[in-house]
């Protein structure tokens, strides 16, 4: 596995050095000179003596050719180029993934299931590219060298380092965990702009140097408005390509349902979050299923959907937090890889899942140029269509408007961060994260 390294330099803070991680004693103890001098930032980088020419390319397989064990050193397999631009018969080319908030507890859960193959498949090679802070580089290291011990053969590449314009580099895909949490005394306007400047400047960074059809899952929050400032600063990537992640919610909802109705949880299906990542989220118990059937032919005390079923979803959160004394980082995690399944293996027949997403050119009469929470369908490709045939009541309705309200109003909160004039903060009452009380 190829690891980088970005670390602070002992020289001079603007000269960066490349060398292999076989020569690394050796040079620290002989020189300080570097050997090459990079871009933007202050950190050495350092790769694994590994390279492409030690590799052999794939040789394309007659269909009729047994199929052969591949000869592999550790975890490098002679049947694998890491250059190849084309598959071969058991291997695809490799992907990038990046990852902010990578020495958080959400990442240090995910990252596993990304290396191990998870998430993308048992025949994906994958570059894992971790974002930190200045403070957190060392922890950054000890997640590297984690990574590199459990000698998982997917993972053929992992890098850390602080500036988005490095670890953003040919991402195709981009999880932006890391944000700010709300301290005490601080207003949801406050905690708005503090993440909103950081998802500012990382949409920029990826509307720099990212794949151009990069797909981008936001998880720091507000994550909807975060997920909104972040395409604005990006609009050489298609805004469609950005999401806020609701599936947490969504996993809770399917999880309440089942348990009320007495049924497993895959029995419930075409379960919808809309609206935002708030204690205004709408669980849609009206078009859920349950066994095939509507869930208020199964679960017909409607005061408790309506009520208890609603409030236990919103505020799921905030109990666990109560209860253990720290966030749901392992299902946060959880629910990532669920949603990144959901874009990159083809929706069940019938079934949808949710996603927070532009909404320019819904169906469903949202207001547009925000994002927001919806039911989606995908086709496997990364990329995802919204659901046309939903139920709508009077009550769902009013609970959708309330979310859309809400979002609204931190749209322009956030007008300085989005470049559509001076900020105005008119936040209703109901602002709060579904882990805040």
């Amino acid at each position: 596995m190829a690891v980088a390294q970005f670390i602070p330099s002992s020289s001079s803070l603007t000269k960066r050095t490349t060398l292999y991680s076989s020569q690394l004693s050796q040079y620290l103890s002989s020189t300080h000179k570097p050997l090459l001098t990079l871009r933007r930032t202050n950190y050495a980088k350092i790769c694994c003596s590994v390279t492409s020419n030690e590799v052999q390319a794939p040789v394309a397989r007659q269909s009729n050719d047994p199929i052969k064990k591949p000869e592999c050193f550790g975890v490098f397999c002679l049947t694998y180029d890491l250059k190849a631009e084309e598959e071969t018969s058991s291997w695809k080319k490799m992907i990038n993934v990046s990852v902010s908030g990578a020495a958080g507890m959400i990442a240090n859960h995910l990252l596993f299931k990304l290396a191990s193959g998870e998430v993308f498949g048992p025949d994906q090679p994958i570059a894992l590219k971790l974002l930190g802070s200045e403070r957190s580089i060392q922890a950054l290291e000890g997640v590297a060298m984690e990574l590199e011990d459990s000698l998982f053969p997917l993972l053929r590449e992992v890098s850390i380092g602080i500036d988005p314009y490095e670890v953003f580099q040919d991402a195709e895909w981009a999880l932006l965990i890391g944000a700010k949490p709300r301290g005490p005394g601080m207003e949801r306007a406050g905690l708005l702009d503090i993440n909103g400047q950081i998802f500012a400047e990382q949409g920029k960074a990826l509307n720099a140097v990212a794949s151009r059809n990069v797909k981008v899952i936001v998880v720091g929050n507000p994550c909807n408005t975060n997920a909104l400032i972040c395409l604005k600063n990006a609009p050489d990537i298609p805004a469609k390509n950005f999401h806020a992640l609701t599936r947490l919610d969504e996993n809770r909802a399917k999880c309440q349902l089942a348990l009320k109705a007495g049924v497993f949880y895959d029995k419930v299906s075409n379960m919808t979050i809309w609206g935002n990542h708030s204690t205004t989220q709408v669980p849609d118990f009206l078009n859920a299923n349950i066994n095939g059937f509507q869930v208020k032919e199964v679960i017909r005390d409607t005061k408790w959907l309506e009520e208890e079923f609603t409030e236990k979803v919103q505020k799921r959160g905030g109990v666990l937090i109560q209860k253990w004394g720290r966030s749901s980082a392992a299902s946060t995690a959880v629910s990532v890889v669920d949603a990144i399944r959901s874009l990159v293996t083809p929706t069940p027949e019938g079934d949808w899942f949710s996603t927070g997403v532009y909404t320019n050119g819904n169906p469903y009469g949202i207001a547009e140029d925000i994002v927001f929470s919806m039911p989606c369908r995908s086709k496997g490709d990364g990329d995802y269509e919204l659901v046309k045939d939903v139920l709508m009541d009077d009550y769902l309705q009013s609970r959708i408007k309330k979310s859309e309200d809400e979002l609204l109003a931190e749209k322009r909160c956030v007008a300085h961060l989005t470049g559509e004039g001076i900020a105005v903060c008119d936040l209703p009452g109901d602002t709060m994260l579904p882990g805040e009380m």
